[in-house]
């Protein structure tokens, strides 16, 4: 597999993740999401129901934290996560030999060959590989964020290992995973070193909403990307006489890790690599990570919305023409839930009793099938009476509205209408 890209405008990579699959006929554009699932199935959706959708994303994520014992993904490619972003998990549970993962059954402690097991059993045609992500916490020490780090490139190198070693996995690619909390040497560190072995792309850990602020996660993001190996040269951050000698410092490690690369017997540095972010899925923060060079993101936001009652409508298309573009919110103002601060203004709360006798579709142009077929008055009763119902068609239009926001965001890009698209889908920012 290989990241194909065709431009690249104002930090943003536009281009094809190519040669996927154990077939390696598939692709996937960039920027685009992997699609979510839980216990191998996208939530609230059946297979017949998933495929109303148009567009669906070629990669499948499933995270070894839901997975269950009949694993049916038979005709599309595997992405495998060491957790699920949407699911909260106890820290303090992570070792220099194992880290630990938290399923139906209870706590589950994995040590590298007991994680390889489970790859060579889920047979993905890529993953991720094991590491300490517990830097996320408030006033983590740079002490334990440097100890993440250590921990996260010595289970990569065991990974690796284990991983030339196994037959199951011969035609999958292992990526490896950035840490370094929100140390920006650590981070650098990180991304270098783990550049230095042969891994198929990079996951980028850590930077979900709570562990950090928009800028300084665009920052370290964009100082991040320029240390991965591309094929096209992204600007650096310019770096003060401290950090160059970090880097320098860092750099004396190269032979020892050169050492590990050939023992596996594959060294060659990765180009055109794919980089996925971990626990990023706002629109906001999807636009600013693609601009600091994230090519791939998780696709749990629009099922986050769901739960919540909730129905995407921010605007996105900068065509105005209404059978192909999102209009805006039909002149409503976008109101937060009572009480639950975790709402954000990109979605309209169908709960809300002003929806009991609006009979219009859930967002006007909208093609999905709950738009085409039912009204926000509909959705409001299935809510009010808890019906199973309101979760699948809320779903249906989530993820709909969410591939779409891709769609649009690669063909501003293309067309050089960046600034265009993210004023339009930012709009309503401004009153955050």
């Amino acid at each position: 597999m290989k990241l194909e890209l065709s431009r690249v405008v104002q930090g943003c990579r536009l281009g094809k993740w190519t040669g996927l699959g154990k077939s390696a006929q598939h692709s996937l554009e960039v920027p685009g999401c992997l699609l979510y699932t839980r216990c191998a199935t996208v939530p609230h959706l059946t297979q017949d129901t998933l495929h109303t959708i148009r567009d669906l994303p070629a990669v499948t994520q499933v995270s070894l934290d839901s997975l269950t014992t009949n694993l049916c993904l038979n005709d599309t490619v595997i992405f495998c996560s060491l957790h699920d972003s949407v699911k909260p998990r106890p820290a303090g549970y992570i070792t220099n030999k194992t880290v630990s993962v938290w399923g139906s059954g209870g706590r589950m402690e994995l040590t590298t060959a007991r994680f390889m097991e489970i790859q060579a059993g889920i047979q993905p045609d890529c993953y991720q590989s094991m590491a300490d992500g517990e830097t996320w916490q408030a006033n983590t020490s740079r002490k334990r964020v440097r100890k993440a780090v250590d921990r996260t490139l010595a289970h990569l190198d065991e990974c690796l290992l284990l991983h030339q070693k196994t037959q199951e996995l011969k035609h999958a690619e292992i990526f490896g995973v950035v840490e370094g909390g929100d140390v920006l040497e650590e981070r650098l560190r990180s991304a270098r070193e783990t550049a230095k072995r042969p891994v198929g792309g990079f996951v980028l850990d850590g930077f979900h909403s709570a562990a950090m602020g928009p800028d300084v996660r665009a920052q370290l993001i964009q100082a991040t990307s320029a240390e991965l190996p591309q094929e096209k040269p992204r600007s650096k951050l310019h770096l003060n006489p401290s950090q160059v000698e970090i880097e320098q410092e860092a750099r004396k490690s190269a032979s020892e890790t050169e050492a590990v690369s050939k023992a596996v017997g594959f060294w060659k540095r990765p180009q055109g690599s794919a980089v996925i972010v971990l626990g990023v899925g706002r629109p906001d923060e999807v636009i600013s990570c693609v601009e600091a060079g994230v090519d791939l993101f998780e696709s749990f936001f629009p099922f986050q919305v769901t739960e919540r009652g909730c129905a995407l409508s921010f605007p996105y298309a900068a065509d105005p023409a209404p059978e192909t573009s999102v209009p805006e919110l039909n002149g409503e103002s976008v109101t937060k839930l009572d009480g639950d601060e975790t709402m954000t203004l990109f979605e309209m709360n169908l709960k809300d009793k002003r929806y009991k006798d609006d009979f219009r579709p859930l967002v006007q142009g909208c093609a999905c099938f709950c738009c085409q077929k039912h009204t926000r008055a509909y959705v409001h009763h299935l809510l009010e009476t808890n019906e199973l119902l309101s979760g699948v068609l809320l779903m249906l239009h989530n993820t709909s509205h969410y591939l779409g926001f891709f769609r649009a965001l690669r063909e501003a890009i293309a067309c050089d209408h960046l600034q265009d698209f993210k004023n339009r889908v930012l709009r309503h920012r401004k009153a955050d």
